[in-house]
Parts: structure tokens; C-alpha cells; sequence
């Protein structure tokens, strides 16, 4: 097995069974918060009680391991067809291992390889820079939650949603509300303003790479991200909709250019299973360093 082999398949397996300190601290942090004898509180039990045990036996921490979502930054003149090539080789060596669940289906047919290597699985999203660092950052992201993103075009009568940040406000809670009880909650959002109807689902997923104590750079998108927050965690949906405070453990929000005839809100929603890591790699293509 190369060394970039055996990187790429214990980014899987960290990947799979622990949750990044970040997302564990903000559940531990709401944990807290739940009324002590709730059915919230008793629900933060279990996934802190969940997420102690996949680490400790190293085990998927969900038995939905999820779409595979590469993000690549490499220097210019990698090689992507070998790296491609090594990475699909990993993902059916970790499949093989129980890393991850044999969960990629043919669409036409529903038949399953076993190996999770298909068409659009894995997906690579490949980022050129000037740096001679390449670092490797893997999202597993589960069905249930993808199922409960949402695209609004604004404007949205029935939302009273206009083409502003008043409307993307309504939009964005809209979405935590359709959620609310489904996806796998408390979750966390990545939203993106504008772009066209792929990409804004595309930058809206680029979102879950940032940490979840971070602030938007953008001082109005830090505002509505912080406001978003602190709103649906008013709105008593709590942890899988059995009510409580901690509905959303974090809001995170880009904004791209648009054409004038279009005003995408794209939401795209993450389970509290916030299966998200990546590696630094060293000139041998061994790990060099975590970056969560």
C-alpha cells in the first residue's frame, strides 16, 4: 500500500468514528444547556454517549457513513489522475474494513456493489494553489440530513421573502423549520447567497470546512449568521424535534455573485454526526498534520 493510500484510508476511518473537538465541544456546550429530565437533555445523552463510543471502538459513528466529499488544495502540477485513482482504491479498501457502510447504489438500478465506488462516488472537489502544501479535508455527509436541504429563489411571496438580507433571513428559517424533527438534529447550516442553482448548493456545502467557533469575516453575513442562530435556538425544536434549546449547533454563510435575473438561497443542513477532518501531507505523502 502506498503512503498515499494508507493517508487517504486513516482519513476515512478518523473521519468515520470521531467527531471533530469542535462539533464535540458545542454539543457538550448544549448539553449543558438542556433542562435537566427533558427528553432534549435525555437526547444530548445519547449522542455524547454515541460519539464516546464510535471513538473508542473505532467505529462509524453513524450507520449511514454518507456521501464522500473530497476537497483537495494542491500545488499546481499534482498529478489528479493518480490521486484519484489512490483515493477510489482507499475508499473500497475502508469499505472492505467497515470504515465506511457499503451504502453507494446504482440510481437506475439499485444495485449495490459493495464498494462505494460509482459514478459521482466519491466526489472530488479539486482546488489548485501556489503553496507546495497539499492538504486533504474529507466531509462524510448522511442521507437523512441531505434530504433536508432546501434552494429558495427570492422573491418568495409565500415567504414575504424579498431580495435581501431580510429575506434571505426568512428563507434560511424556513428551512430550519421544514427540518425541524427530520435530518438528524441538532444540526448545522451552511448556506450560500446567489450563484446559480449548483453552485450555490456546492459553495453552500464548502461552508461545513470552517470551524463552527469561527466568525464570518463579512460583518453583515457574521450578523445573520449569528442572528440565525440565536433565533432557532428559540423556536423550542431542539434535538430531534423533541423540543428544548439547542436546535442548530452552527450557522455558517457565504455569498457569491449572481446574474440579475436570479436570487438563490441555497441551505444545505449537516446532521449532529459532523463527520469533517483533514490532512496535511508531508513531501513522502504521509500525514503531517490534522487540520481539525
Amino acid at each position: 500500500m502506498s503512503a498515499l493510500q494508507s493517508s487517504i484510508l486513516e482519513l476515512i476511518r478518523r473521519t468515520s468514528a470521531e467527531i471533530p473537538e469542535d462539533v464535540q465541544k458545542a454539543i457538550l456546550d448544549s448539553l449543558e444547556r438542556e433542562k435537566k429530565g427533558t427528553i432534549a437533555e435525555a437526547a444530548m445523552r445519547i449522542i455524547e454517549q454515541n460519539i464516546e463510543l464510535a471513538k473508542r471502538k473505532s467505529q462509524p459513528i453513524c450507520q449511514d457513513t454518507g456521501s464522500i466529499l473530497f476537497y483537495v488544495d494542491h500545488p499546481i502540477g499534482f498529478d489528479l489522475l493518480s490521486f484519484e485513482e489512490t483515493a477510489r482504491t482507499a475508499v473500497r479498501e475502508a469499505t472492505k474494513r467497515g470504515f465506511l457502510r457499503q451504502n453507494s447504489v446504482d440510481s437506475l438500478s439499485g444495485i449495490n456493489d459493495g464498494t462505494n465506488v460509482g459514478p459521482g462516488s466519491p466526489t472530488f472537489h479539486l482546488h489548485p494553489h501556489r503553496s507546495s502544501d497539499i492538504q486533504i479535508r474529507l466531509i462524510l455527509k448522511g442521507g437523512g440530513c441531505e434530504n433536508v436541504g432546501a434552494q429558495y429563489s427570492l422573491p418568495n411571496g409565500a415567504l414575504k421573502a424579498d431580495r435581501d438580507l431580510k429575506g434571505c433571513r426568512r428563507a434560511i428559517l424556513d428551512a430550519v423549520l421544514q427540518a425541524q424533527g427530520k435530518g438528524c438534529g441538532p444540526g448545522i447550516l451552511g448556506v450560500c447567497i446567489g450563484g446559480d442553482r449548483a453552485t450555490g448548493y456546492e459553495y453552500s456545502k464548502r461552508q461545513f470546512l470552517r470551524m463552527l467557533p469561527d466568525r464570518n469575516s463579512n460583518q453583515e453575513l457574521d450578523q445573520l449568521e449569528q442572528e440565525i442562530l440565536s433565533t432557532a435556538n428559540d423556536l423550542g425544536i431542539g434535538p430531534m424535534g423533541f423540543g428544548g434549546k439547542t436546535t442548530l449547533l452552527g450557522v455558517k454563510i457565504c455569498a457569491i455573485n449572481r446574474l440579475p435575473a436570479s436570487f438563490f438561497v441555497s441551505v444545505s443542513y449537516m446532521c449532529w454526526a459532523f463527520r469533517r477532518q483533514g490532512i496535511r501531507l508531508k513531501e513522502n505523502e504521509e500525514i503531517d498534520q490534522w487540520l481539525y
